[in-house]
């Protein structure tokens, strides 16, 4: 069974960082696409970074240059380094793979950024 619980949010100044990780189990995370999406309050859920199994990243352009995504082999755990965060970064987090033709979400971790 595939799982992913994600930690590290929190409540963060303008300017802080943050640093998320999502802990999948019931597949091998090296050999698929492992993303983190975002919801703020009233809108939709959008893409923030992907990293593929070949270790190639993607990210939204607002975040570029500020967040990072990183897998960390020896924790088994999927990372998203969020610096310099702004108000609009607040939203609930959430981590997403699609293995075997199935998409698979954690419960999410609710990040609040105040000025």
């Amino acid at each position: 069974q595939v799982r992913l619980v994600e930690s590290g949010g929190g409540l963060v100044q303008a300017g802080g960082s943050l640093r998320l990780s999502c802990a999948p189990s019931g597949i091998d995370f090296r050999r698929v696409t492992m993303g983190w999406y975002r919801q703020p309050p009233g809108k939709q859920r959008e893409s923030v970074a992907l990293i593929s199994s070949g270790g190639i990243t993607r990210y939204e352009d607002s975040v570029k240059g500020r967040f990072s995504i990183s897998r960390d082999s020896a924790k088994n755990t999927v990372v998203l380094q969020m610096n310099s965060l702004k108000p609009e970064d607040t939203a609930g987090y959430y981590c997403n793979t699609d293995y075997s033709y199935s998409d698979y979400w954690g419960q999410g971790t609710q990040v609040t950024v105040y000025s």
